[in-house]
């Protein structure tokens, strides 16, 4: 660090008194907890609640990470005839779905046993891809393989993305990093899998063997969780407050563009490589992994750097490179290899999108209540995938008839520079000195 940069005690204390200083009234984040019940930050059970988020957010969001797998399948294939605009409804609605619910999961989870949270999401997410596997028609697998499976993974996310903030305070974003890499791991081996499942046994065995998986992995992984904070119940059952403070405002926009333009190339890069390109089939489940590996090393590569300049700057960082590997990489070039450029700068990038996010909120808002506030600023996401992927299917379908993908880039590349504009703007409204450690 530079001799002009803050340190972190008076960066927190810049934040917060920014905070109370924009009507939010410190949120009463509860001084009344119970202290006697709670355990040191950075104990070595902070680890133990890191690995089992790890495997919840490897077949969570794992699962989702690769639906261009099952897009692919889908469109050439089961439903040959629905515009891919339709189709991408499903694979938009399981993130959006998990976002949405995620508002009631992160009241559950403030109240109640995340332990049992945790299983309950890992049932519901499992049982809905089983019975996804059943289904004949795409309505049905929106309501399936989208909106059952989010509302299950909802209860495996916001426990596995908010905990491990209570139980670290020196490096934060790398535990944060951590538990959400298991989502790349799992987009990772899983995208292989779901290619080679689909060619050997068809995509409904696929979906029966991920949705048994998912449950044999995630009911167990979620016994490894533990809050250290205890919350005393409130009278509300959702506390809105927290929504009039400018800098949550701030913060929910830059997640809404930022989810939008994130999702759009994990769906539609794989089918690119095959529809666009002409290059072989196996290369959809190529370029999902490629995704993924990049954004494996990001997610904890980035949370080292965000622990080193703060999680702020980082985010705005990432958000910036992410937007050049659409607009630069992307957009221009039509052969495999800036594809696979791209993806790799894409995925190690846009990693921040999802494990910086909750570092954020943690430093601007606290940790006692950061399970319901992830709720609703995870409610922007649902907006930002529902706005983004099916709009960005619908210019596939009626300007690149099926085939021309530069629509769709453009399209994805604006919502990645409004993302990353406001993010600027909500960088100097905590902090007017560029070296501070935001």
């Amino acid at each position: 660090m530079t001799s002009t940069a803050v340190s972190v005690g008076e960066s927190e204390k810049n934040c917060s008194d920014l905070t109370s200083n924009s009507n939010l009234d410190g949120l009463e984040l509860d001084s009344t907890l119970n202290n006697s019940q709670e355990l040191p930050p950075d104990s070595l059970y902070g680890c133990i609640v890191v690995l089992g988020a790890f495997l919840m957010l490897m077949m969570a969001i794992g699962t989702t990470n690769t639906f261009g797998v099952y897009l692919l399948e889908y469109q050439r294939s089961v439903f040959p005839t629905t515009p891919v605009s339709e189709l991408s409804w499903i694979g938009s609605l399981q993130f959006a779905s998990m976002c949405f619910f995620g508002i009631g999961a992160g009241v559950l989870v403030e109240q109640y046993d995340a332990r049992l949270i945790g299983t309950i999401g890992g049932v519901v997410s499992g049982g809905a891809l089983m019975v996804a596997s059943l289904c004949s028609s795409p309505i049905a697998l929106v309501f399936t393989q989208g909106i059952l499976f989010g509302a299950g993974g909802s209860c495996l996310m916001i426990p596995a993305v908010s905990l491990p903030s209570q139980w670290t305070q020196k490096h934060r974003a790398v535990a944060t990093g951590v538990a959400l890499a298991g989502g790349s791991i799992g987009g990772l081996w899983m995208s292989f899998a779901a290619r080679s499942m689909v060619a050997n046994l068809g995509w409904q065995w696929s979906l029966r063997i991920t949705g048994l998986m998912t449950i044999g992995v995630c009911c167990p992984a979620s016994l490894l969780l533990r809050k250290r904070i205890q919350v005393p119940k409130r009278a509300k059952i959702v506390d809105v407050r927290v929504m009039k403070n400018p800098l949550f405002v701030l913060l929910f926009f830059v997640s809404l563009f930022a989810a939008g333009g994130y999702f759009t190339p994990y769906y539609f890069m794989a089918p690119y490589a095959v529809v666009a390109l002409g290059e072989a089939q196996n290369w959809s489940a190529n370029i999902s992994s490629i995704l993924n590996a990049g954004s494996i090393a990001g997610r904890i590569l980035v949370g080292l750097l965000a622990d080193r300049i703060g999680p702020l700057n980082t985010l705005f960082i990432s958000l910036f490179v992410s937007n050049l590997a659409i607009l630069t990489i992307w957009l221009p070039f039509k052969s495999l290899g800036p594809l696979i450029a791209a993806a790799l700068i894409f995925g190690f990038a846009s990693g921040s999108v999802v494990s910086l996010v909750p570092v954020v909120t943690a430093n601007l808002f606290g940790v006692q209540r950061l399970a319901s506030i992830l709720g609703l600023l995870f409610f922007s996401y649902t907006l930002g995938s529902l706005v983004c992927s099916p709009v960005g299917g619908a210019l596939l379908d009626k300007y690149g008839h099926g085939t021309n993908y530069t629509p769709l880039i453009i399209y994805d590349g604006a919502f990645f520079s409004a993302a990353t504009l406001l993010l600027g703007v909500l960088r100097m409204a905590v902090d007017t000195n560029l070296m501070a450690k935001i």
